[in-house]
Order: C-alpha cells, then sequence, then structure tokens
C-alpha cells in the first residue's frame, strides 16, 4: 500500500525533472573570453566543432581536448576546421568528467589560465563546470554548450532523449554525494578571482 501510495508522488517528480531539465542541468553560454577552451571527452565531433568556431571567433586563444578514447580524434577536426596544432593541448588519460578536471589543471596552470569556456553538451554542462569549479576554485568557468541544431533542448520527446537526461541526473547526484562537487559549484556564477592558487594539485588524490 505504501508503496502505491508513493507511486503518484514518484511519477509527479519523474515527470517535473524531465520537464525542467533545461534550467536544472544546463548551463548557457555568456558570451565572454576566456584563457582556455576546454573540450570534455564523449560524443566527441560537435564538442570539437564548436570549441573550432569559438577559437575562430576570437573567445580564447587555446583549445584543450581532454579524454581518453577521443582526445587525439577531437584534436584532428579541431585542426581540420582551421586551428593551429599549436593552440590545442591534448589531455588523453581521463575517463570521467571528474577525471576531465582534475588532469586537466596542471595543463590550465602551465599557460597560467585563469579562465575557462567548458564545450559540452547542453545537459552535461551543469555538472562538467561543477567540476571544473570544485577542482580549481579560483578561476571562472563558463559553460559555452553545444550549438547542435539535431540535439533536442529542453523536454524530452524520444526514449533516447528521456535515458540521457536520466543518466545526467544520477551522475550529478552521484557526484554531489560523493563530495566531488558541492552546491555551490552549480550556480550559473563563477567566484571572485584569488589567483594566489588556481588549481589543486592532482596530487591531492581522486
Amino acid at each position: 500500500m505504501m508503496l502505491l501510495a508513493l507511486l503518484p508522488c514518484a511519477v509527479f517528480f519523474g515527470l517535473a525533472a524531465m520537464f525542467f531539465s533545461e534550467p536544472l542541468l544546463a548551463l548557457p553560454d555568456d558570451g565572454s573570453r576566456a584563457d582556455v577552451i576546454v573540450v570534455p571527452g564523449g560524443d566527441g565531433q560537435p564538442r570539437a566543432e564548436q570549441a573550432a568556431r569559438l577559437w575562430k571567433e576570437g573567445r580564447s586563444p587555446y583549445i584543450l581536448v581532454t579524454g581518453d578514447g577521443d582526445c587525439l580524434f577531437n584534436k584532428q577536426i579541431i585542426v581540420r576546421e582551421g586551428v593551429p596544432p599549436s593552440a590545442i593541448f591534448v589531455e588523453c588519460y581521463s575517463g570521467s568528467t571528474w577525471q576531465n578536471a582534475r588532469y586537466s589543471a596542471p595543463m590550465m596552470r602551465k599557460i597560467n589560465a585563469k579562465s575557462a569556456l567548458i564545450v559540452t553538451n547542453w545537459y552535461h554542462s551543469r555538472r562538467a563546470v561543477a567540476s571544473f569549479r570544485a577542482v580549481c576554485p579560483q578561476m571562472h568557468f563558463v559553460s559555452a554548450p553545444v550549438n547542435d541544431s539535431d540535439e533536442h533542448i529542453g523536454f524530452p520527446t524520444t526514449r533516447t532523449d528521456v535515458e540521457v537526461i536520466a543518466k545526467e541526473y544520477v551522475k550529478l547526484g552521484w557526484y554531489l554525494l560523493s563530495g566531488r562537487i558541492f552546491p555551490q559549484d552549480l550556480t550559473g556564477h563563477g567566484p571572485a578571482l584569488n589567483l594566489s592558487s588556481i588549481c589543486k594539485s592532482t596530487e591531492d588524490g581522486l
């Protein structure tokens, strides 16, 4: 009986999570410039093409491609789109969004980056930006989600959309519960810059 009583609540909250998926999961692009464009692994080509487009628009002088599996492929796409190899850095060891942030930190320190644009899919943008903020709390991170006309934004219309968004909610919840990210990392505003410590060292642990 208890389960039956809870079922309508579960359905309601499930539908609400899907209906409000865009404001809950996505961070918009504010059009600002940054020291580096970061491309996390996964769904490679759209993210790589978006990064190249932002570079050509003058939004940043460098691109950092991060993620095991498609890092070199993404670099090839970015070069093909007209970005010189000298402007591209590659990190090919990370296997998750959290590791994308942790393993990118030393490379961002190397170029003295104090701000970054995170290029990823809209539903992944809040967790991705939060992960980088948690690792580099004194840097300023801005979302620059993929502008893909084939990708539906907002309430899901297909089973695939529902699965992708549901998985993202689970991953976001796990990142919060595990202490990888904190609620303050999820907002649309970055911290005030304090350049005394740009990024946490990877030696602090994964």
